[in-house]
């Protein structure tokens, strides 16, 4: 692996595998915390409609996967504040809408033959150095707007009544953790796919979560475990030619059977 270390595809996945770890560590805490996995899940299949777009448009994927996201989110952020006894027949019809319009796009853009398995499982071995800016810049912004209001986000995840009580403006902060979830969907798709990506917001954060006391330590021990689950996985990618994705997938469920197996033993 080490003479692998010389091939810039494999730094630049190296490096993306670690931004989309950190960003993991810190949104995953809040999805879980806020009850959202359904939702971010919801978020990850509509985004394909996005990628469907992007091509037949001609647009950079990114932009047009995080546009695509973000309206999503809004517009779940919306049901879920105001149709509550509605929300998962809308996920639903918005996943699925999501996907065929993808679908659909990609069906229509002329002489296009896309390679459906790195948008659904991952393909972190393509990252190139424009990818890495776009989620470099996405990384910096979502951990600096937590960092910044984290007080307000701690309080509206923990107890919305309280944080309302305390004048904070909990509809916003709602729509703001799922906004930087589908961002937070978008980049990780590169690494693990739309299919995968869930599991990489929370495998590491269930194992941080029973070893935490606070969401702050919550967030930076996920972010340390999704790492060394994604650095552990490429390395077992790249030496038997293993979807990346997968593998990474995979050796997070491992050390999560291992965590319970060991925490039941010490019981």
């Amino acid at each position: 692996m080490l003479e692998a270390l010389s091939y810039h595809f494999i730094q630049n996945a190296l490096i993306a595998g670690v931004l989309v770890s950190i960003v993991s560590g810190v949104i995953g805490s809040l999805v879980v915390v806020n009850r959202m996995v359904f939702l971010s899940g919801g978020i990850a299949h509509t985004t394909y409609g996005g990628i469907g777009l992007a091509i037949f448009f001609g647009f950079p994927i990114f932009l047009g996967t995080s546009l695509f996201a973000v309206g999503a989110a809004l517009f779940m952020a919306y049901i879920t504040l105001h149709q509550k006894e509605r929300m998962d027949t809308f996920i639903g019809l918005i996943w699925a809408v999501g996907m065929a319009i993808g679908i659909i796009f990609i069906d229509l853009t002329p002489g296009y033959h896309v390679d459906l398995m790195s948008y659904l499982f991952g393909s972190i071995l393509a990252v190139s150095k424009e990818d890495l800016y776009y989620m470099s810049a996405l990384t910096i912004s979502i951990v600096g707007i937590v960092s910044l209001r984290y007080r307000d986000i701690l309080a509206v995840s923990y107890d919305s009544q309280y944080a309302s009580l305390r004048g904070i403006n909990v509809p916003f902060f709602y729509t703001l953790i799922l906004v930087m979830s589908a961002l937070t969907v978008v980049i990780a798709i590169k690494v693990v796919g739309l299919i995968l990506v869930i599991a990489l917001l929370t495998i590491p954060v269930y194992i941080a979560e029973k070893l935490s006391n606070s969401l702050g330590k919550m967030m930076l021990l996920s972010g340390l475990l999704s790492s060394i689950f994604t650095l552990v996985g490429l390395y077992f990618s790249y030496q038997y030619n293993l979807t990346s994705g997968a593998t990474i997938i995979i050796v997070g469920a491992i050390s999560l059977l291992l965590f319970l197996g060991i925490k039941r033993l010490i019981k």
